[in-house]
C-alpha cells in the first residue's frame, strides 16, 4: 500500500490545520459540537481499557505488563474515531495548527483560540459520557473495576508535577505521531493502524494525556476516590496539558515543519 511521503504529511497535516482554523473563525457551535464529540469519543476508549485492562486481575497481579498491555490495546478506538470521523482533539490540534501558522495561513491568536475552545468542549464530552455512560450505567460499580478507578485516579493527582509535565509531553508525542501516522494513508485500515501504535504505546507506557484524564480523574470521584477539584486541576490538568502542548506543538508540529521546509510553501 502506497502511503505519502513525510513530507507530504506535513503538508497534509498543515491543510487539516488551515481547515480547523476556518472552523475557529466562522462557527464557534459546529467546533464545539464537534470537541464535545471528541471528548466522549476519548471517554469510551478510557472505559473500554478499563474494562479490559483491570477486568483479569487474578492473571495480571501476576504479569503486570500484560494489564498495560489490555489497557493499551483497547484505548486507541478513541482517536480512529476522532481521526476518522473528523472530530476536534485539543491534543491532536496543539500539532496540526503549527504547520499551517508557519505557512502564515493563520495567526497564534486563532491557534490560541481554537485550542482553548475545543479544550472546553472535551471537557464536556468527556464529563457528559463519563457521568451518563460510565457512572449512571454502573459500568463501574463492582469490583475490580470500582477499586481500579478510585485507585487510577489518586495515582495521577499523587505524582510530583514535573512528572506530570514530563508523561505528558510523552504522551502527546505519541498521539500526535500517531496523528501523522493516519494522515499518511487513505483508507480506514491504514488511520486505524497509525493510530492505534503510537497510542498503545503511550498507554501501556503510562504517559499522562490531559483529555483521556478528564475520564479518568472524575470517574474516580464519581466513584469515591479522595479527590477535590482543585487538586485535579493543579496537580494534574495543568501540567499535563502543558505538557502535552509542548509534545504535540513542538516535538510534532514545529519540528516537522521545520525539517520539511513547510514555512516556505
Amino acid at each position: 500500500m502506497k502511503i505519502l511521503s513525510p513530507a507530504e504529511i506535513t503538508n497534509a497535516a498543515a491543510n487539516a490545520g488551515a481547515a480547523k482554523a476556518q472552523l475557529t473563525a466562522s462557527s464557534t457551535s459546529r467546533l464545539l459540537i464537534s470537541a464535545t464529540l471528541a471528548g466522549a469519543y476519548i471517554a469510551l476508549g478510557g472505559i473500554l481499557s478499563m474494562t479490559l485492562g483491570f477486568g483479569f486481575p487474578e492473571i495480571t497481579a501476576q504479569n503486570p505488563a500484560l494489564q498495560r498491555i489490555l489497557s493499551g490495546a483497547a484505548f486507541p478506538i478513541g482517536l480512529i474515531l476522532v481521526v476518522v470521523l473528523g472530530a476536534e482533539l485539543f491534543t491532536g490540534n496543539n500539532a496540526v495548527l503549527i504547520p499551517s501558522m508557519m505557512q502564515r495561513r493563520h495567526g497564534m491568536g486563532l491557534t490560541l483560540r481554537n485550542w482553548a475552545l475545543v479544550y472546553g468542549g472535551n471537557l464536556a464530552g468527556a464529563l457528559l459520557f463519563t457521568y451518563f455512560m460510565v457512572h449512571c450505567c454502573g459500568l463501574t460499580a463492582g469490583d475490580p473495576w470500582h477499586s481500579a478507578a478510585i485507585r487510577v485516579a489518586e495515582a495521577k493527582v499523587a505524582m510530583p508535577w514535573s512528572t506530570v509535565f514530563l508523561k505528558g509531553i510523552g504522551a502527546n508525542w505519541c498521539v500526535c505521531l500517531a496523528v501523522w501516522l493516519a494522515l499518511s494513508g487513505k483508507t480506514l485500515f491504514e488511520k486505524s493502524l497509525g493510530c492505534w501504535l503510537p497510542v498503545m504505546a503511550f498507554v501501556a507506557l503510562g504517559y499522562e494525556h490531559c483529555i483521556a484524564n478528564m475520564f479518568f480523574i472524575p470517574l474516580g470521584m464519581m466513584e469515591g476516590a479522595d479527590i477535590t477539584v482543585m487538586q485535579s486541576i493543579t496537580a494534574n490538568f495543568i501540567p499535563s496539558t502543558l505538557g502535552n502542548i509542548a509534545g504535540g506543538a513542538l516535538l510534532v508540529g514545529a519540528l516537522n515543519g521545520y525539517i520539511h521546509n513547510i514555512g516556505k510553501k
